[in-house]
């Protein structure tokens, strides 16, 4: 198959996020090797928003979050529990959606150009996972469609990617 994406970028976010639900549930598949899913379902969050600078997992060892796939600039390679967003999503085991990461207390910036961010724990059999992390160069870039589409597709992966 060839794994292409049809974007279409008058529709709106939720819209987007619709289409894009079809089409990863099409690009995905949990024969094929874990890395090369989370891969592509970062490419595909990223090739799809043009707010989203930086696009990645961090997964969780059972101390600490470390980097998995991604799509943009270098980034940290770990991350402890409880620090920054990504460490306190992780810790309190619920979606942090900050809006201008300068006034996040404890903020870590792997990218300086991050202006706001939004991390969703992924849960497998109820215990961490890891985190799915998103930055964007502009303050308030992710509301609600956002935190609601982006857990659905967290929930998906838990329940049909991840093993």
């Amino acid at each position: 198959m060839t794994e292409n994406l049809i974007i279409e970028n008058n529709l709106t976010l939720a819209e987007q996020y619709k289409a894009l639900n079809k089409q990863l549930r099409a690009l995905l598949n949990n024969s094929e090797n874990l890395l090369s899913n989370l891969s592509n379902f970062t490419a595909a969050l990223k090739q799809t928003f043009g707010k989203i600078s930086w696009v990645g997992f961090y997964i969780f060892d059972g101390e600490k979050l470390y980097l998995g796939p991604f799509q943009g600039k270098v980034a940290c390679t770990i991350i402890q529990i409880g620090k920054g967003v990504c460490g306190t999503s992780a810790e309190k085991l619920k979606t942090i959606v900050v809006p201008d990461v300068n006034v996040f207390p404890g903020h870590i910036a792997c990218d300086t150009d991050s202006k706001s961010e939004i991390v969703i724990p992924i849960l497998k059999e109820n215990k961490l996972w890891g985190v799915l992390d998103l930055d964007s160069a502009s303050t308030n870039s992710f509301n609600e469609i956002d935190r609601l589409y982006l857990e659905n597709f967290c929930k998906f992966l838990s329940e049909e990617i991840i093993r």
